[in-house]
């Protein structure tokens, strides 16, 4: 199953804007003898019995407030979330991601947090849900991004196993020893995909695909040209498949059985891979490769967030910071699903899958950056896909595509409500 915020198409919030027919289940109401009972929207079915832990923890020490969990999949969950809103029926407490948060909080939906110890966060995550000053969501926890690889394939090949401190040129090099044509086994997956890819070796590369403040692009700039071109001049190369036979199969498919020697994903995978006995036990993770200007991966996470309009908005702050507490973080983090974004809890988490080298994950906090973001992402990401898609085609040239996509882009951001 896909990581609950592994969504490089976007085309939910897009679908969101243009608001559904459902709604979501009815907002927060009072139980007997004044009691007060929050609803609470999440997405991932896998999480929900860690959730109920931390809301029956939270129950025990706010007598007289109960927890309602709604577990909407992902695929619905922000065009429900939206038409909820639209109609003032959105749970009190919800989950919230990078790509929509700017939105939502520049649209008054949702509540400014007090209390939330900022220092106890990577200042990269508290980034991602601060609007105009105020920070509105209480990061839940984080992901980062590692490069898995299939230590069979690599044995086969007699090729040593990746090691920290290794660069692009190492990468490269590797891919090419590991692709094998007559065994149809490619070195690397080349997939076109933000988050998991080019996301990260943009920076690498000493560039940017936004601003800080989400003002201007920097598409149009050669660090993003030569951060586009490592995963390009792999196709070219032959050491990845091409963008057709990687739409035909998924890269995670073709890792998975053995044709993909090294596929760049995130912490989620850990979850995944460490379930499945067919494949837990021949696979690793090794940190990203070194670019121009270091390994930066970028970070990206969940948010506990308030509903500005619940009738119970003292309660459902109180609730969303306790979510994303030390309580609750411990709790998440013996459940294995997710690293916690809370400091000094994200140990259990490392510790359980141990054959795995997960102090990756957490170590590329460090040096990470935040999930480019403004406050309408979803337009400029819809531009992204379609000219990108292009470029992975071999139908343009990255030059053009990236001229193309600067241009456009940057007329996106101009458009947005400063």
């Amino acid at each position: 199953m896909p990581r609950h915020h592994n969504r490089s198409r976007l085309a939910a919030l897009v679908a969101a804007a243009a608001l559904a027919v459902t709604g979501l289940a009815a907002c927060s109401s009072d139980g007997g003898g004044g009691d007060v009972t929050l609803q609470y929207g999440i997405w991932d079915q896998v999480q929900k019995p860690a959730m109920q832990k931390i809301a029956d923890a939270f129950e025990k020490e706010n007598p007289g407030i109960s927890v309602k969990i709604q577990v909407t999949p992902f695929s619905q969950y922000w065009t429900k979330l939206q038409t909820a809103v639209t109609g003032g029926s959105a749970p009190d407490v919800f989950w919230m991601n990078g790509p929509n948060s700017k939105l939502y909080a520049s649209n008054g939906v949702l509540a400014p947090l007090d209390g939330v110890d900022t220092a106890k966060y990577s200042e990269g995550l508290t980034d991602i849900y601060t609007y105009e000053g105020k920070l509105y969501g209480a990061p839940k926890d984080f992901d980062t991004i590692g490069v898995w690889y299939d230590k069979t394939l690599f044995d086969a090949a007699g090729v040593a196993y990746p090691q920290a401190g290794w660069t692009w040129d190492d990468y490269l090099a590797t891919a090419k020893a590991l692709t094998n044509p007559e065994a149809g086994v490619w070195g690397s997956a080349a997939a076109l995909n933000d988050q998991q890819n080019y996301y990260n070796t943009i920076p690498q590369a000493g560039g940017y695909v936004i601003n800080d403040d989400g003002t201007k692009t920097g598409y149009g700039e050669p660090e993003a040209l030569e951060g586009i071109r490592f995963w390009v001049d792999q196709i070219t190369a032959g050491v990845s498949p091409t963008q057709q036979q990687m739409t035909d199969t998924p890269p995670e498919d073709a890792f998975l059985s053995g044709k993909v020697a090294m596929y760049w994903s995130g912490s989620w995978s850990a979850n995944k891979f460490g379930q499945d006995a067919t494949i837990k036990d021949h696979v690793g993770v090794a940190p990203l490769p070194t670019g121009p200007k270091g390994n930066q991966s970028v970070v990206h996470g969940l948010a506990n967030v308030a509903n500005a309009k619940s009738p119970h908005l003292d309660a459902a702050k109180k609730f969303a910071v306790f979510a994303s507490g030390k309580q609750a973080a411990e709790i998440q983090a013996t459940s294995g699903a997710v690293i916690p974004a809370y400091e000094g809890t994200q140990q259990a988490w490392i510790d359980s899958y141990p054959s795995f080298d997960l102090s990756v994950f957490t170590d590329a906090l460090d040096t990470a950056v935040p999930y480019p973001a403004s406050t309408n992402t979803a337009a400029w990401v819809t531009i992204q896909d379609q000219t990108l898609s292009q470029v992975w085609a071999l139908s343009i040239t990255p030059e053009e595509g990236l001229a193309t996509l600067a241009e456009k882009m940057q007329s996106s951001l101009n458009k947005e409500k400063k």
